[in-house]
């Protein structure tokens, strides 16, 4: 209920505002016609009221992007148009305006309200090639049924709704906060800042609650086995995609200085056979490992089997011996391979070509080092890295394990090395990994993660989840440092910057080339969370001009950000008024520019 009235409130909010503005508008037009005259002072407050209608209007009348894709024509592929009517028809779904076919592995779908979030929903239904052609007809089937059954009236019509809403608040939200429209800010943005939140945590739970439904569509139409497969098949698939098949692609940069024609072509070849049994079973124990969070509102792999009846993935994923997509497409197949080939290649050609000209470079550098007979401590390292880049983790240990005899404490040669010899099964790697997090809070989650897949594959469960708590308490202490750092109030305190003097010799020199900064100052801010990232606050006084528009300030502003490079995390104003310029100059050494 109190996601319902959370609902309507945020449709109420607006249509208050609105309809309050025009009213007054209404209510001037007619006091100015029962007057028969127009004053200034009518003219003023007809426009003080227009004015932010028409601008709030405006932005509320938002224009939402339509997914990319190719659109599939009912002539070219019946198969696919008779599957997906017969499931929106059985799941009581609304029809799909569009079906657009794209080169991820993936299936969805989406809603594109023509109103804005006065609704008016246009459907489109996104499926991906690699995974048509990596499922049978029948684990498809089961896809899109979840994919639709999001949409269903046959399973909770309140929380298919809540679902559905929740996506036009997010797209809107990220609309408004997108906009610069000063009109729109005043009147919704400290709404929002609560609204949004609020509406987004208690509604968190049905959109859960709604995957689990989706899941229960597709099992009462493609049966329990067939979307226990999807699952085990999906996780297995896009790990093998993202760990194996680009890794091997994009590792033919070293040799070929163009991005070869047939990706697509490989990988539809590929999807249809197995995963390997050793890899297979690496990956299932990792899915299996994972828990369900507050991040998303799917389930875990483990938690959806478990709701489906199963503790494991019932059997091992066997071959694809005719694909979905050769089925549903049928002869088209090969066109659209073709065109996901080219488009592919064009979009790689400008950076491969530029990772093989960097790559070229490295070699070049590392046979110079190889040459040598004694290298410095700097040297070494730079070798090691350079082998890490060319031939990956395993070819550099030699390199990485001369780099920490000589430097026991080097952060990206522990980390490095670490990962290479847990990726062996090796225990050493955990130590070196404790090495670099303890010196690199960054490092934290990451190498948590990689000391955790590792217990995980040694089935050592209670290190691996010590190792998953560590993660998720320092994922909530960045949480915590990001919304600290988030702004900066006249209340917060501040204390002299800790930047070597190279480091403001540098900003200084990139500031001067602004011409209207008059002085510029440099502070930090004292944080509690993480204090050992530092963080600044950087304050601009601009040069006051004659003829200076509206928004001088906010280009100077925009251009700082955009070009001036920092050491630090740092927050940028352009002072307006004296309090904030007062408090930051009263700070020791606080001066980095006049001119």
């Amino acid at each position: 209920m109190r996601v319902a009235l959370l609902a309507v409130l945020g449709y109420g909010y607006i249509f208050l505002i609105l309809a309050g503005l025009l009213v007054g508008v209404w209510l001037v037009v007619t006091l100015a016609m029962s007057v028969r005259r127009v004053n200034s002072v009518i003219v003023q407050l007809f426009f003080l009221l227009l004015v932010p209608a028409w601008m709030i209007a405006r932005s509320l009348w938002v224009t939402f992007s339509p997914p990319e894709g190719l659109r599939l024509d009912r002539q070219k592929v019946p198969q696919m148009f008779a599957l997906v009517d017969e499931l929106t028809t059985k799941l009581d779904a609304p029809k799909f305006h569009n079906i657009l076919l794209t080169p991820d592995f993936n299936m969805a779908v989406m809603q594109v309200p023509r109103l804005g979030i006065f609704g008016w929903q246009e459907n489109y239904l996104i499926v991906g090639l690699p995974i048509l052609q990596g499922l049978t007809l029948d684990q498809v089937k089961a896809v899109l049924a979840h994919e639709i059954g999001h949409l269903s009236g046959n399973h909770s019509r309140f929380g298919g709704w809540i679902y559905r809403i929740r996506k036009t608040w997010f797209q809107l939200y990220d609309r408004i906060h997108q906009s610069d429209r000063q009109g729109v800010s005043v009147l919704f943005d400290r709404f929002l800042s609560w609204y949004f939140p609020t509406f987004n945590a208690y509604s968190f739970v049905l959109a859960r609650m709604n995957e689990y439904d989706a899941d229960r569509c597709a099992a009462e139409l493609a049966g329990k086995q067939n979307v226990a497969d999807v699952l085990t098949n999906v996780e297995l698939k896009s790990r093998f995609l993202d760990r194996e098949f680009w890794a091997g692609i994009y590792q033919g940069v070293e040799d070929q200085p163009d991005p070869p024609a047939n990706a697509y072509s490989l990988m539809l070849t590929k999807l249809k056979g197995t995963v390997p049994p050793e890899k297979s079973d690496q990956w299932i124990q990792e899915a299996l490992s994972e828990q369900t969070t507050n991040e998303d509102t799917h389930p875990c792999f483990r938690d959806r089997l478990k709701a489906l009846g199963f503790d494991r993935p019932p059997i091992e994923p066997a071959p694809v011996e005719v694909s979905a997509a050769e089925i549903l497409l049928g002869d088209t197949v090969n066109e659209f391979v073709a065109e996901f080939n080219r488009s592919w290649r064009e979009a790689q050609a400008t950076p491969w070509r530029q990772r093989y000209a960097h790559l070229s470079e490295v070699k070049a550098k590392l046979e110079a080092l190889e040459e040598k007979t004694e290298l410095s401590d700097d040297e070494v390292w730079k070798k090691a890295y350079y082998v890490l880049e060319l031939r990956g983790n395993e070819a550099a240990m030699p390199d990485l394990k001369e780099v920490l005899v000589r430097q026991p404490d080097h952060v990206a040669a522990n980390f490095t090395l670490g990962e290479a010899l847990l990726r062996q099964g090796d225990a050493a790697g955990v130590e070196c990994i404790e090495k670099a997090i303890a010196q690199q809070f960054n490092l934290v989650i990451d190498g948590c993660k990689l000391i955790h897949d590792f217990y995980v594959q040694q089935d050592q469960i209670e290190q691996a989840n010590h190792y998953r708590d560590k993660a998720e308490q320092h994922y909530e202490l960045m949480q915590k440092a990001e919304q600290e750092r988030e702004s900066i109030s006249i209340h917060d305190q501040l204390k002299p910057h800790t930047l070597t003097t190279e480091e403001i010799d540098s900003l200084r020199q990139q500031l001067q080339t602004y011409s209207d900064i008059k002085e510029a100052y440099l502070a930090e801010k004292v944080v509690n969370y993480l204090p050992e990232a530092r963080f600044c606050f950087l304050g601009i006084v601009r040069k006051q001009g004659l003829l200076d528009s509206k928004d001088a300030a906010q280009k100077l502003f925009s251009q700082v950000v955009e070009q001036v490079e920092f050491p630090t995390e740092v927050y940028i104003i352009v002072f307006e008024g004296n309090e904030f310029k007062e408090k930051i100059a009263s700070v020791e050494q606080s001066l980095i520019l006049q001119q």
